[in-house]
């Protein structure tokens, strides 16, 4: 008696390759000049299959992501990207295109962003 079937090669490839992630604990301190950031930066990171998974702010739900402190300060957003997996994640992060608009990100918000491999 058979009791698992065998997992189809491209089925088990992606299970063993964990998905990737940007993590983003941003606090904005120029609301407009941000925005060119998100609207610039979200197709770069878009391009190599980066995809928006949670987005929430720090009081109450901003985009249908809900964030609550449990140890620590809280910064005034939260975002997760996933990709494919995490070289793809770090290629995005390393991406020129995404460093020069990183500028804007560094003026416009104080941030702690990283890099993570899923399990």
């Amino acid at each position: 008696m058979q009791v698992c079937r065998p997992l189809h090669p491209q089925t088990h490839k992606a299970r063993l390759m964990p998905k990737g992630y940007i993590i983003g604990h941003i606090t904005v301190n120029d609301p407009e000049a941000h925005k060119h950031h998100i609207e610039r930066d979200t197709p770069i990171l878009q391009a190599p299959g980066g995809t928006c998974v949670a987005r929430g702010v720090a009081r109450g739900v901003a985009r249908g992501g809900q964030a609550q402190v449990a140890q620590g300060e809280m910064p005034m957003r939260h975002v997760a990207i996933e990709f494919p997996g995490h070289g793809a994640a770090m290629a995005a992060c390393n991406d020129p295109d995404h460093q020069d608009i990183a500028d804007i990100r560094r003026r416009t918000a104080d941030t702690v962003i990283l890099v993570a491999e899923g399990v």
